[in-house]
């Protein structure tokens, strides 16, 4: 619950006060509730399910990784967008993410298993307006199918928070489709502004598997 806005907890009858509320580090989000569904709205071509992983030792990772959301409607997401905490106010060692309904952010799932990501890296200075823009760009490339042709190789992104820095992967299906790879990370750093000396990579989730070090190999780069 400290990962969601103090509205969200009220909207869910929750009746302990903000500084309450705060205290509580260790308590998982909850299920957004009482989203208006009764106006007139825009499908999406594809519906998405926001994820949330707060890393409980406890737990095993998968079991981790808690369903935040589904929606398949612009009004929808926009409403989820104004009920949770933005990208830069969640705790480090969190993630978000947000994957085509069915699709579970882990590289094991069908979906991902033969693919990779585009990683984009932001500073920890960065933690803040730019973080938050960044993710909102990323999501709104993926529900709006901003990669044309290619958005049907698009499952999903993750935005990780961490001490260091923090990342956003967008991940597609396929390792193997060069010119996919190429053109949605052409596009993904085209729509956030990112300088072309600038390199983002792309990696295969089956390399950072075996990894044996902290570098890994892009195979792409744009």
């Amino acid at each position: 619950m400290s990962e969601l806005r103090c509205d969200m907890a009220a909207a869910v009858g929750n009746t302990k006060s903000p500084d309450e509320m705060e205290q509580e580090k260790d308590v998982k989000p909850m299920p957004v509730a009482d989203i208006p569904r009764d106006v007139i709205k825009h499908p999406l071509q594809n519906s998405w399910t926001l994820w949330y992983f707060e890393n409980d030792r406890a737990k095993n990772w998968e079991d981790n990784q808690v369903e935040i959301y589904n929606f398949d409607t612009v009004e929808d997401f926009w409403a989820l967008v104004n009920h949770i905490k933005p990208a830069s106010e969640i705790r480090v060692g969190t993630d978000y993410s947000l994957f085509k309904k069915g699709v579970r952010p882990m590289w094991e799932d069908p979906a991902n298993k033969n693919g990779g990501r585009w990683l984009v890296s932001l500073e920890k200075k960065q933690r803040g307006p730019e973080l938050n823009n960044c993710w909102l760009e990323v999501m709104l490339c993926l529900i709006g199918e901003a990669f044309d042709e290619f958005s049907d190789d698009v499952c999903g992104a993750v935005m990780n928070i961490r001490p260091k820095g923090d990342k956003i992967g967008i991940w597609t299906g396929d390792g193997t489709r060069t010119n996919s790879i190429m053109e949605i990370g052409q596009r993904i750093k085209s729509r956030l502004n990112i300088p072309a000396k600038v390199l983002i990579g792309y990696q295969l989730h089956r390399d950072l598997t075996v990894k044996n070090s902290s570098v890994i190999k892009n195979r792409h780069q744009v």
